[in-house]
C-alpha cells in the first residue's frame, strides 16, 4: 500500500502538468513556423513533453483539478513562440530545459530526468544554428552600441571630473560619437571582409579536381592533399583508395558505353572538406563587411548617442550627468539581458555584469579626470 500524496506534492504535481503542457505547445508552435528537419525535431521533443503530461496526469488521478497556469517564463516562451519563433524562444527553452528540476524530485522517474537534459542538448543545437546565421551582424551591433555607450559616458565623465563646462562636454560627446562610429565601422569591415578573404583563400581550387583522373593511382599525391588538410595518414590514404576506386569504376562505365560521354569526374574529392571542422567548429562566414559596418556605425552612434541626450536638452552639471549614467546603465542592461538571453543563460547576470563592466570604465575615467583637473589649471 503506497502512501497518499501530501498537499505539498500535489501541488507540485500540477504544477509539473501545467509546465509540461505548455512546454508541448511551445514546441508544436515553433515546429508549426518551421520545415523540414527542424519541424520533425521539435515534434518530437513536443511527443515527449506529452509523455511527461500523461505520467503526471496519472499520477494525480482524481486529484487532477482545474487546469492551472504554467510558471511566468514557460508563459512568456508560448506568448514569444506565437509572435516571434525566433533563436530567442529557442535560447530560454534550451535555459528552461537545463533547469532540470526532475533530478532532485523522487517523484520523477530517472527516465523523464534524462528525457529532459537531452531536451536542453537538441535545443542547444537548434539554438546554434540561429545564433550562426545572425552571429555576424548581431556580435557587430551589440558590440558598437555598449563601446558607444561606454566609451561616451566614460569621456563625459572624464570631462565632468575634469571641470569642462557644459559647451566643451556637448562638442566633445557629439565628436567621440562621430569618430567613435566612423572607426567601429572601419574596422568592421576591414574584420569581416578579411575573415572571409582568408576563408575563401582556404577553400580548394575547383579546377585542381580536373587533374585526379590523371594522376598516377600507385602514387601519393592526393593522399598528401588529404594529408595537408589535416587528415591522419591511414585516414588519408583510406581517402584517396576511396577516389581512385570510384574513378575506375566509372571509367569502366565510360568504356562498357564506347566511350560516350566526358571523362569521369572525382566523386567526393578536394571539395569535400577532408579534414576541415564541421559543425559549431567550423569557422562562420560572419556576414558581409558592408552590413557589418553599418549594424557597427548604427549601433555605436545609437549607444553614444544615449549619453549626450542630457546636453542636448540643455541640462547641464551634475544632474546632466546623473541622468546620462541613469540612461546609460538601463541600456547596459537590457544588451546584458539580450546577451544572456541569446547564450541560453540567465539574463540577469549578464546584465548585471554589463552593467558593472560599463559603469567601472566610465568611473576610471572620471577619477582620472578629476586627478588631472585640467580646467583648473
Amino acid at each position: 500500500m503506497t502512501d497518499e500524496p501530501t498537499r505539498r506534492q500535489l501541488n507540485r504535481w500540477r504544477r509539473y502538468l501545467a509546465d509540461e503542457r505548455a512546454e508541448g505547445a511551445v514546441y508544436r508552435e515553433l515546429a508549426r513556423q518551421r520545415t523540414g528537419e527542424e519541424r520533425e525535431i521539435l515534434l518530437g521533443i513536443a511527443e515527449a513533453e506529452s509523455r511527461h503530461e500523461e505520467y503526471w496526469r496519472a499520477r494525480l488521478g482524481d486529484e487532477v483539478g482545474l487546469p492551472q497556469k504554467a510558471g511566468f517564463s514557460t508563459r512568456l516562451m508560448a506568448w514569444m513562440a506565437r509572435r516571434f519563433g525566433s533563436v530567442f524562444v529557442l535560447a530560454l527553452l534550451q535555459s528552461a530545459e537545463s533547469r532540470n528540476h526532475y533530478l532532485s524530485d523522487k517523484d520523477a522517474t530517472e527516465q523523464m530526468a534524462a528525457d529532459e537534459a537531452i531536451h536542453a542538448e537538441i535545443v542547444r543545437g537548434l539554438a546554434a544554428r540561429g545564433r550562426a546565421k545572425m552571429s555576424g551582424d548581431f556580435r557587430a551591433a551589440i558590440f558598437g552600441a555598449n563601446d558607444g555607450l561606454v566609451s561616451n559616458l566614460a569621456l563625459l565623465l572624464g570631462m565632468y571630473g575634469a571641470g569642462a563646462g557644459q559647451a566643451t562636454m556637448l562638442t566633445a560627446g557629439i565628436a567621440g560619437l562621430l569618430s567613435g562610429a566612423l572607426s567601429m565601422a572601419a574596422g568592421e569591415y576591414v574584420s569581416v571582409t578579411s575573415q572571409k578573404e582568408l576563408l575563401e583563400a582556404s577553400a580548394p581550387d575547383p579546377k585542381a579536381s580536373t587533374a585526379v583522373p590523371k594522376l598516377d593511382v600507385d602514387k601519393n599525391e592526393l593522399e598528401l592533399v588529404y594529408r595537408a588538410r589535416g587528415m591522419d595518414p591511414d585516414a588519408a590514404g583510406a581517402k584517396a583508395r576511396e577516389v581512385f576506386a570510384e574513378l575506375s569504376r566509372l571509367k569502366e562505365i565510360r568504356h562498357a558505353t564506347d566511350g560516350v560521354g566526358e571523362d569521369p569526374e572525382i566523386v567526393g574529392g578536394l571539395d569535400s572538406g577532408a579534414g576541415e571542422p564541421t559543425g559549431e567548429d567550423a569557422p562562420q562566414d560572419g556576414g558581409s563587411g558592408m552590413s557589418a559596418a553599418v549594424s557597427s556605425f548604427l549601433c555605436f552612434g545609437v549607444g553614444a548617442l544615449v549619453p549626450v541626450v542630457p546636453l542636448l536638452v540643455g541640462m547641464v552639471g551634475l544632474p546632466a550627468i546623473v541622468l546620462s549614467c541613469v540612461l546609460v546603465g538601463v541600456v547596459l542592461l537590457v544588451t546584458g539581458g539580450m546577451v544572456g538571453l541569446l547564450s541560453g543563460m540567465s539574463p540577469w547576470k549578464r546584465a548585471l555584469r554589463q552593467l558593472a563592466i560599463g559603469f567601472g570604465a566610465a568611473a576610471v575615467t572620471f577619477i582620472l579626470g578629476t586627478l588631472f583637473d585640467v580646467a583648473a589649471t
